[in-house]
């Protein structure tokens, strides 16, 4: 009797199954992993609890983390791990060589290797990486970026419909009331009050901590960053000094100039006739700003 296609198939096929130590189903898994591994991914990269930064690799922003943070984060959250199904019970090193050889991350490594002067050791966290040549998962001094493009937030997608309105709205402006441009100006004016008052307060701050202490202390570390995203940006702790501790002379010389500029001002100050005229100006200027708000209503 003459077999059918079908089972001339599975005879021709079955040999080099067996041989391989696969069937027909292996293919989907694999394909199913990928997936997995591609949902692992994601879940561990909006995870709060392993640590990041940003940097450039090769003239573009990606978000990167430490392999020995990676080795802590999975540690302390192995509930993680759930999601992978079967492969659940791999090693951490296992997991980051599945996700290197899946493309969902990339090792890199620092461009500046050498200390610059007066530091003690490389930065923790540099902002310029490069690949590196051996995509291998390790934890000595080993960082991975993000290959992936991270979901959107509904508030990103929100901002990004309304910024053409808002840059419509701004250069609209020419055309608006006398009163709404009132209102903006002194919007915007007390927006930059609030911007130099903190820059102010930050510096002094860090003036009265170096001299006396000799510790680098900058609050809102980030405010002047031109790569750093808003979570980043509003980030009070200070950062951690890795510099050099400064030196006693240089200290008491700035000390000396800082009480010599206090003084200088204290001395040029207004009296208190020029104080209360600047503040019935003031009080002037918000009382015309209350009346334009009240026509405009």
């Amino acid at each position: 009797m003459k077999k059918s296609g079908s089972e001339r198939k599975r005879v021709r096929r079955s040999p080099a199954s067996l041989q391989n130590g696969t069937s027909d189903t292996p293919p989907r898994k694999q394909g199913s992993k990928k997936d997995v591994f591609q949902l692992f991914a994601e879940k561990v990269r909006d995870h709060k609890g392993l640590e990041s930064r940003w940097a450039v690799l090769q003239e573009t922003r990606v978000e990167y983390f430490r392999g020995r943070d990676f080795i802590n984060f999975l540690r302390n959250h192995p509930e993680l791990k759930d999601i992978l199904d079967a492969d659940k019970n791999l090693e951490v090193e296992e997991i980051g060589n599945t996700l290197l050889r899946k493309s969902l991350l990339v090792r890199c490594d620092r461009v500046v290797k050498t200390l610059r002067p007066g530091k003690k050791k490389l930065s923790t966290w540099p902002a310029h990486l490069e690949i590196y040549p051996e995509q291998v998962f390790s934890e000595n001094d080993a960082f991975f970026a993000w290959t992936f493009v991270r979901r959107h937030p509904l508030w990103q997608t929100l901002l990004s419909f309304f910024w053409p309105v808002l840059t419509l709205a701004i250069c609209l402006f020419p055309i608006y009331p006398h009163q709404v441009k009132l209102i903006i100006l002194y919007v915007c004016a007390g927006l930059l009050l609030v911007i130099l008052s903190l820059l102010l307060v930050r510096a002094t701050i860090f003036g009265a901590m170096w001299i006396l202490l000799g510790k680098r202390v900058w609050f809102f570390p980030n405010i002047l960053a031109e790569e750093a995203t808003l979570k980043e940006l509003f980030r009070f702790w200070p950062k951690k000094d890795e510099e050099e501790k400064p030196k006693w002379m240089a200290r008491l010389f700035y000390a000396i100039v800082a009480v010599l500029v206090i003084l200088l001002l204290r001395h040029h100050a207004p009296d208190e006739a020029a104080r209360a005229r600047s503040a019935v100006c003031s009080y002037k200027n918000l009382l015309h700003l209350f009346l334009s708000f009240s026509f405009l209503k």
